[in-house]
């Protein structure tokens, strides 16, 4: 009986240290909470298209608060022809929103992700140096002997949109200088290396280092912004939550007090 009894005591000690093993033998990217739902974890890295660093800082810290097991890296903002080229390149990033839907359409038929949705749209106004001492007041003015524009060059979503926007209204504008992001023609305004430039009108929301204008025409040329999870993202259940959240009710509150129209 007792060789009996110990050779029985081995098998179930051999049996725990077995389904032991087996539970260690995986990370998982995701934990139970101590109400019993699964808690995100992992670091995520997001590359945004310039015009959206306000909202997206807003709605990173919201996010964070939401899932404290995810630690979001600073965002790169930049020109979305900009990270769509370092993303192709092999940069590392979990989710990639731009200003336009070519842009990301250069990311889907690399094969680098699937599926991007629309989130927010936006719309171009002339803005000019404070009190416009130039006195621009449409399109047409742009083009006037002696002033001075600033524009986004045409590879970049708000490039394409001036041109468009030009381009219907008749207007031929040959810019001082093309910037590769939004944000650099409205710091070239905002200290008076220009008389005018084409930006989106969520860049002028509480700004008191410019004045703007919708120029005529502008409601016909609206940027789509897209967003999507990376393929290969290496947190894809963060990166996956992160996309919810930007078309979720609270970031879409975020989005529109910075002045994005809805998708």
């Amino acid at each position: 009986m007792t060789a009996r009894r110990l050779s029985l005591i081995g098998l179930v000690v051999a049996g725990s240290l077995l389904l032991a093993g087996c539970a260690g033998a995986g990370e998982p990217t995701s934990a139970p909470s101590a109400s019993g739902a699964t808690e995100l974890t992992g670091t995520l890295t997001i590359s945004a298209a310039a015009s959206l660093s306000a909202a997206f800082d807003e709605i990173a810290q919201g996010f964070e608060a939401e899932h404290p097991g995810v630690q979001i890296a600073p965002i790169s903002y930049d020109g979305s022809s900009t990270l769509a080229t370092q993303i192709i390149g092999g940069a590392p990033v979990d989710v990639f929103a731009s200003a336009d839907e070519n842009n990301m359409d250069k990311i889907v038929d690399a094969g680098l992700a699937r599926g991007p949705q629309v989130f927010a749209t936006n719309t171009l106004v002339i803005a000019v140096p404070r009190g416009n001492p130039a006195g621009i007041e449409s399109l047409a003015d742009l083009a006037k002997p002696g002033a001075t524009v600033v524009l986004c060059a045409s590879e970049v979503p708000c490039g394409a949109a001036s041109q468009k926007l030009l381009s219907a209204a008749g207007v031929t504008v040959t810019p001082v200088s093309q910037e590769q992001n939004v944000t650099a023609v409205l710091t070239k305004v905002a200290v008076g290396e220009a008389d005018a430039g084409l930006v989106y009108a969520t860049d002028v929301q509480h700004r008191d280092d410019v004045d703007s204008l919708t120029p005529e025409g502008a409601e016909a040329v609206v940027n789509r912004y897209p967003i999507v999870a990376l393929t290969d993202a290496p947190d894809a259940e963060a990166a996956a939550a992160f996309v919810a959240y930007v078309r979720g009710e609270r970031g879409q509150q975020i989005l529109a007090a910075h002045g994005f129209g809805a998708p």
